[in-house]
């Protein structure tokens, strides 16, 4: 397959979704150009980069925040904003110094570029690289295309993968570094704080790992149905929002029966979930937070003091890809259930709506472009 027979067959223009300061949602032709696609034929892509075709891509809850807030913490959108940075599809271009990838191949996009300068990248966290362009941050953007232009290294061949599971690979990386960081270990009884879908796909992940017990929280009541099903043996609470937090996590602890959990990983960011979270560990033990919540919030230091708990926090992930693509191709991690609705690329703002709307009953809302499988 030559460049030119694969990148002549494309004849949909490329589009993007985009958000802007004002908080509207659109969709209009954006690049790479489809015309400058087709004549080019990857020559003048930079040294070491690749066109990819995205053929699905999942809806995160930063994309809902960034298009409903217009910011979270420090990044704020203020200009025109393509969205997304949960993907994958097919190689169609390739500069001539890459060659390890190759036309056809089936790819998820790690969306962080990173400098390989700073002392995070020298010492292998580059998560935390000082120069980090992270596609859908503002003001980089981001993946909800028809066509994109990335690094091959970041570019994870996923062999017969399907797209779908490909763009999950994003998700599942923010779960393995929540694991690895928190230390969770067959046998430790565990907390998740958050049934949406990191808090599920960390389930799964605890599951695979061993922990006993596991307690799963939410104020939604379907989203832990989904997460009973997912794992047989959870144990969900449903969080009482009138209840104070060592009253709520007193009803945690017995949903455990009465085993507090060691490590408690937090899924959502919410003070008030921080705080139950603190409360229910046992002495020693370690609450991660993994969601991604308010600038400043208020949290229980006496308690964490007294009881010599960790608190630890993440942000994002690194070195994670190879091994979501191992778990998910050996079917250690079994994903496809929390897909629950598909929109074709032109429908990307019903996509959003209902991603947004709590009432859908949506757990992952994908868009996808001319997927076959």
């Amino acid at each position: 397959m030559s460049t030119t027979t694969t990148v002549e067959t494309m004849t949909k223009p490329n589009i993007g979704v985009f958000t802007n300061a004002d908080h509207k949602l659109w969709i209009e032709e954006t690049t790479p150009n489809l015309n400058a696609l087709k004549d080019k034929k990857g020559e003048d892509l930079p040294e070491g980069w690749v066109t990819v075709a995205i053929k699905s891509t999942g809806i995160c809850g930063s994309d809902i925040h960034f298009w409903h807030a217009g910011a979270i913490g420090p990044m704020v959108v203020t200009d025109n904003h393509i969205l997304g940075h949960e993907s994958a599809g097919t190689v169609i271009a390739t500069h001539p110094s890459v060659t390890h990838l190759q036309l056809g191949d089936r790819v998820a996009i790690e969306p962080g570029l990173i400098c390989n300068n700073c002392e995070p990248c020298l010492t292998g966290r580059y998560n935390g690289c000082e120069n980090m362009k992270f596609l859908s941050t503002p003001p980089v953007d981001g993946l909800l295309r028809r066509y994109v232009n990335h690094p091959a290294i970041w570019c994870h061949k996923i062999g017969n993968m399907s797209y779908e599971n490909g763009a999950l690979l994003e998700p599942l990386s923010v779960a393995l570094a929540g694991m690895e960081r928190s230390g969770v270990a067959l046998g430790d009884s565990v907390l998740i704080c958050g049934a949406g879908p990191i808090g599920l796909i960390t389930l799964l992940c605890c599951q695979a790992a061993g922990a006993c017990p596991i307690t799963i929280t939410d104020v939604d009541e379907g989203r832990l149905q989904v997460a009973s099903k997912l794992c047989p043996r959870v144990k969900t609470y449903k969080v009482n929002t009138s209840l104070k937090p060592p009253e709520s996590a007193e009803e945690i602890v017995k949903t455990a029966n009465g085993i507090r959990p060691a490590i408690a990983l937090e899924c959502t960011g919410v003070e008030s979930s921080v705080s139950n979270a603190i409360h229910s560990v046992k002495f020693g033990g370690k609450v991660f937070v993994i969601g991604v919540g308010k600038p400043e919030m208020s949290l229980p230091f006496m308690r964490l003091s007294t009881q010599e708990i960790d608190l630890q926090f993440q942000y994002r992930y690194c070195n994670t890809w190879p091994r979501a693509i191992r778990l998910v191709e050996d079917g250690v991690i079994d994903m496809k259930q929390l897909v629950t609705h598909r929109f074709d690329l032109e429908d990307a703002i019903k996509a959003f709506e209902t991603a947004g709307d709590i009432k859908s009953g949506a757990i992952k809302v994908q868009i996808q472009s001319e997927v076959d499988t």
